[in-house]
């Protein structure tokens, strides 16, 4: 019975021995590849938009000018294309020719301004028309700016939803219906008592107003994005969410264990990543 024993034990390891490793991680992205007199070919996340433009990023193994289309110019090529292949963390091997990029850039919601406050009976409207002025909301937006705990602005132009005709992308439509300040709601954003502030704000601005608590200043959120800018390798992009009230930091890469050691380093929830690189089919 030992030796029967032994034999199935010697059986399964040689089993375990033999299994296949996991093939390595693809990761897909649409973007400028750019190459100069510099370096070869680079995915780019930011674009300077010069004839002919300036970017850098990581270097890509196995591209080939010759086989897609691209534009030229003093010793620059470039295009827009969707690339697919692995991350060794400094570099991206193709895995499969590139194709045209299939980025749509959309524009960015009116939705994604909203108001948290509930609308007061009749609807958001000015209680003083003739403080609802760009120059009395600009006042607003600089007195806020210097007070106790200040954490953000924005503008809710939800308002143009129910405009029949409105095109964002026409200047001209944008021109005539759009930062109307008698119709939009000019959200503030303070750490303790934002409501504390409303005396200070009404002296100067008259139209619609949301006071809105957060747990972080607009200060604070800068410092922890310039020192997450510098401590997180790999960031291309970073900016602060104050509505949100985090820090938005953009990697080529973004691997559960990266995020987790943000967490611990910066607080869950407070820096958020953002990769460039998705895996295939995520």
């Amino acid at each position: 019975m030992r030796v029967i024993w032994l034999t199935t034990v010697l059986v399964t390891l040689a089993a375990c021995g033999t299994s296949p490793p996991a093939p390595p991680t693809r990761y897909e992205a649409d973007g400028t590849v750019l190459s100069d007199s510099r370096h070869g070919p680079q995915l780019c996340a930011n674009v300077a938009t010069s004839l002919p433009p300036q970017c850098g990023g990581p270097d890509i193994v196995g591209w080939d000018w010759n086989t897609v289309k691209h534009s030229a110019r003093n010793g620059v090529r470039w295009g827009e294309y969707h690339v697919v292949g692995t991350w060794d963390g400094a570099r991206l091997t193709l895995t499969e020719p590139p194709r045209p990029a299939e980025r749509r850039d959309a524009p960015v919601g009116r939705s994604d301004f909203a108001t948290p406050c509930p609308a007061p009976p009749g609807g958001w409207r000015p209680v003083a028309p003739a403080k609802a002025t760009h120059e009395a909301m600009e006042a607003a937006i600089g007195r806020a700016e210097r007070l106790p705990g200040y954490a953000g602005s924005w503008l809710d132009q939800s308002y143009l939803d129910e405009i029949e005709g409105y095109d964002p992308d026409d200047p001209r439509s944008v021109e005539r219906y759009a930062n109307d300040p008698e119709r939009l709601v000019l959200n503030l954003r303070f750490t303790g008592d934002a409501t504390a502030h409303e005396a200070a704000i009404r002296e100067v601005w008259g139209g619609a107003l949301c006071l809105s608590r957060a747990r972080h200043t607009e200060a604070e959120l800068r410092a922890v994005q310039e020192r997450a800018s510098k401590e997180i390798k790999g960031v291309h992009s970073a900016s602060v969410d104050v509505q949100a009230g985090r820090v938005d930091i953009g990697v080529w890469v973004v691997t559960p264990e990266l995020q987790r050691e943000v967490d611990a380093t910066y607080g869950k929830g407070l820096v958020v990543l953002d990769g460039f690189l998705k895996p295939v089919g995520s």
